[in-house]
């Protein structure tokens, strides 16, 4: 079999919010090994009307034009049933930034960041992510706020690229005829508000080291033809297609998706912090293989075919 060098990345995610409140913090990844990868980084705030700024940090450069606002598609109660699990009821676009949802005995906003001129601004390996929630204070009428948006998970699409290898060709040739299996494994490490894998431009906010995010939860969507170590995974489900089909990243296939989710709470994890790791692994037929031997047998057969016909020349004298 062979084998494909496993690739890992360890990323540090960061969520603040200057004021005194408490966040959740949800991330979910769309996995495409075979193209674009996209995440919806989801903020949920209780005691918002005591908030001042939102910060969030992202490992990778994103702008502001690549931030799509998904909370815009809320209007759709399909789409509210899958993100919230609960059947919802939606006051869309109750505002010129919010629309309100209840569900389960509770209300909370949904914040329309789009409506907002919030900051990006790129620090160090990443780019920090900044909405004024001062501003936002009239338009909020419940006590906790969501806010959600998509973006591209460039941190993926570097771990999933595709490199060309021209050393070491009789080795790989040698690969290629002795097997057509070629087993693959990516390992990416998501550490949320661990200040370690933060630059200093975020580990010396004030404001930063008084975070008082409660838990982080982390929702994996992926084609089940992959393979993930789901040990540590508390909910394992197929995607609902009736419920998301409007809702997925562009051109994603929602074909037999599996979705798996991990979370930790601060109520068992003390010190607050919330690491994550996944690794993710195929076995699969090689194209290279297939075309080499189809080359052979084409090769074999040509040759069979002109020692057939000297045969039947010397044959015919």
């Amino acid at each position: 079999m062979q084998k494909k060098q496993m690739k890992f990345a360890d990323d540090g995610w960061a969520v603040w919010i200057d004021g005194d409140d408490t966040s959740t913090v949800y991330i979910n990844d769309w996995i495409n090994p075979q193209g674009k990868n996209y995440v919806d980084l989801a903020i949920r705030i209780r005691g918002i009307k005591t908030g001042k700024y939102l910060s969030v940090y992202v490992p990778f450069s994103v702008s502001r034009e690549e931030i799509e606002d998904v909370s815009l598609l809320f209007k759709d109660t399909k789409i509210l049933q899958a993100t919230f699990s609960a059947g919802c009821i939606v006051d869309y676009k109750k505002n010129e930034h919010t629309s309100e949802v209840a569900y389960n005995g509770k209300t909370i906003d949904i914040v329309h960041i789009s409506t907002l001129e919030f900051q990006t601004k790129s620090i160090s390996k990443g780019t920090l992510i900044g909405i004024d929630l001062s501003y936002l204070q009239p338009y909020l009428d419940n006590d906790e706020s969501y806010f959600i948006w998509r973006m591209p998970h460039k941190t993926l699409d570097e771990i999933f690229k595709h490199y060309v290898n021209v050393g070491k060709i009789l080795k790989r040739l040698r690969d290629l005829i002795t097997s057509p299996v070629m087993s693959e494994k990516y390992g990416y490490s998501i550490r949320i508000n661990e200040s370690r894998l933060l630059p200093e431009e975020i580990t010396r906010i004030g404001a930063f080291h008084r975070q008082k995010l409660i838990k982080a939860v982390i929702t994996l969507s992926i084609n089940e033809e992959y393979e993930i170590n789901d040990s540590g995974c508390y909910r394992i489900r197929r995607l609902e297609e009736n419920l998301y089909k409007e809702y997925l990243p562009l051109d994603y296939q929602y074909e037999n998706v599996i979705t798996y989710q991990w979370n930790q709470n601060r109520e068992y994890n003390l010190q607050g912090q919330f690491n994550f790791y996944y690794s993710i692994a195929r076995n699969s037929i090689s194209r290279g293989s297939m075309l080499l031997y189809m080359m052979i047998l084409l090769g074999i057969s040509v040759v069979s075919n002109i020692i057939a016909t000297n045969v039947n020349l010397l044959l015919g004298l």
